[in-house]
C-alpha cells in the first residue's frame, strides 16, 4: 500500500526503489529472527550475515541508476514502524 502511494506521489523509480528496500527490510528482519532463534547456552555470538543485506542494498542504489537510495532505505527500515505497531495493538 506504501509503494503504492510513494509511486502516485513521486513516480515509478521511487516506488520501485521503496518496494525494493522493503523487501530487503523483510530478508534482514528473516535473517535477524533465524539468528537470535539459534542463541543458546553454547552460542556464542550472534550471525553476521544480515548485515550484508543493508549493505548490498546501498551498493545496489549507488550502481543501479534505476534505483534511487532514499527511497530504498526508506522501505528498508517500513519494518520497524509495523513492529511497532503490532506491539502496541496485540493484547
Amino acid at each position: 500500500m506504501v509503494t503504492l502511494a510513494c509511486w502516485a506521489v513521486f513516480g515509478a523509480a521511487a516506488g520501485r526503489s521503496l518496494l525494493l528496500g522493503g523487501c530487503c527490510g523483510l530478508l534482514y528482519l528473516r535473517l535477524l529472527a533465524r539468528s537470535v532463534a539459534r542463541i543458546g547456552p553454547d552460542s556464542r555470538s550472534l550471525g553476521r550475515f544480515q548485515i550484508v543485506v543493508p549493505a548490498l542494498l546501498v551498493v545496489a542504489a549507488a550502481r543501479i541508476p534505476a534505483i534511487e537510495l532514499l527511497p530504498a532505505l526508506a522501505g528498508f527500515v517500513l519494518y520497524k514502524p509495523a513492529l511497532l505497531l503490532q506491539a502496541v495493538l496485540a493484547p
